[in-house]
């Protein structure tokens, strides 16, 4: 069985609405991208865990702990660097999960759904998303947060990422505190300049959660999921004017720029350690306040 291949008899457990946004997922054909060429030390995966609870799609997400010296506090999707010892992208996105929050591994009732095409993190890490669908959501009953790395396991509506409005029925953490500081009631957004990346545009989605916000790196992720699966565009707009919509023009400067690093230097420079849930990005006003 490949990667891709879901049985009929696990999908059965869904609702036929889900199944059809599953079936999409799966038949999806990511952007085709040649990574050969890139530092595999600056190669990530996260892993997007889709599951149904009353009839609704949702996505597993955590807050990292509030010791964490980078983005302490902030909303990821588990995951992180490849390791050496990884076959590929889809090893790296499930050991992280069962490092993170304790997710089985190899566990019967997760399947692999398919890849999105990378994104990349502020420090120019790689990422590949890996999606995979649980069928059995008993076993979120049972996931536990890894100390000193993860504060807290939750979920939120995958629909309510192209339409945030419908996170309106959840439990939301409160307008005005240190988890959603800003005057909208839902949603977000601020556009910032990347002059490292050929001078574009970079929009940050921020969604209100019962976490702390949603945003950056697992916005845009959540974003492409949830386009694939709905079918449909979003209820705000999603790029800024100028922003690279594809990674091949990312990849060709980023590639280029490690080309210039080897010539200079005779080797690459080291990557530091980078979280890949929540990449801060250069300081700009966010939704009329900048970032915390």
């Amino acid at each position: 069985m490949s990667p891709y291949e879901i049985p009929d008899e696990a999908l059965a457990k869904i609702s036929q609405n889900n199944r059809i946004c599953i079936e999409r997922l799966r038949q999806h054909q990511g952007e085709q991208v040649d990574l050969s060429s890139y530092p595999s030390g600056r190669l990530a995966a996260v892993l997007v865990l889709l599951f149904e609870r009353a009839g609704e799609l949702r996505v597993l997400l955590t807050t990292r702990d509030k010791s964490l010296r980078a983005h302490p506090g902030q909303v990821a999707l588990p995951g992180g660097k490849v390791d050496v010892t990884d076959a590929d992208v889809f090893e790296t996105a499930y050991r992280e999960a069962h490092e993170e929050v304790g997710l089985p591994r190899h566990h019967p009732h997760v399947y692999t759904v398919c890849t999105l095409r990378p994104y990349i993190s502020s420090a120019k890490l790689l990422v590949t998303p890996v999606v995979a669908l649980l069928t059995d959501d008993a076993i979120l009953d049972h996931l536990t947060p890894a100390p000193g790395e993860v504060d807290r396991i939750f979920d939120h509506p995958l629909e309510a990422i192209l339409d945030p409005s419908l996170a309106s029925k959840e439990r939301l953490a409160p307008k005005g505190s240190e988890d959603w500081i800003y005057e909208e009631d839902f949603y977000c957004f601020s556009d910032i300049d990347l002059p490292w990346l050929a001078n574009s545009t970079y929009r940050m989605h921020r969604f209100r959660s019962s976490a702390f916000a949603i945003k950056g790196l697992t916005s845009d992720i959540l974003i492409a999921t949830a386009e694939i699966a709905y079918n449909k565009a979003t209820t705000y707009e999603r790029y800024a004017h100028g922003q690279l919509q594809t990674f091949a023009p990312v990849l060709k400067i980023l590639l280029g720029q490690v080309a210039v690093q080897h010539a200079v230097s005779g080797t690459s420079t080291p990557t530091p350690k980078v979280e890949v849930g929540g990449p801060v990005w250069p300081a700009a006003s966010g939704c009329e306040r900048s970032e915390a």
